[in-house]
């Protein structure tokens, strides 16, 4: 019953929304009003997005230092692997 009272009034909102700016939209002043919130809101999304790809971009770098990191470590281990396996051969006695 909860539920289903705020989605009434949650289309009421919404409905009465749209129909506030269609009276807004037919005085002049009020197109100019909707066009400077348009414009500002354009701008946020413009910023937003910047902002998005600037992080987007910064977290690419650190993974890629990451796996730059990662693989010199596997190969280090690799190499100490080899060499302990050369020098456990060496010290073997042999039969």
């Amino acid at each position: 019953m909860v539920i289903v009272r705020s989605l009434v009034w949650f289309v009421l909102g919404i409905a009465g929304g749209f129909v506030a700016a269609h009276l807004v939209n037919k005085d002049p002043r009020g197109q100019e009003l909707l066009a400077q919130v348009d414009a500002r809101i354009g701008e946020f999304a413009d910023r937003m997005s910047e902002a998005y790809h600037e992080q987007e971009t910064r977290l690419s770098e650190i993974l890629d230092d990451a796996k730059g990191v990662a693989a010199a470590a596997v190969d280090a281990t690799a190499e100490t692997a080899g060499s302990l396996a050369a020098a456990a051969k060496k010290a073997a006695p042999t039969d």
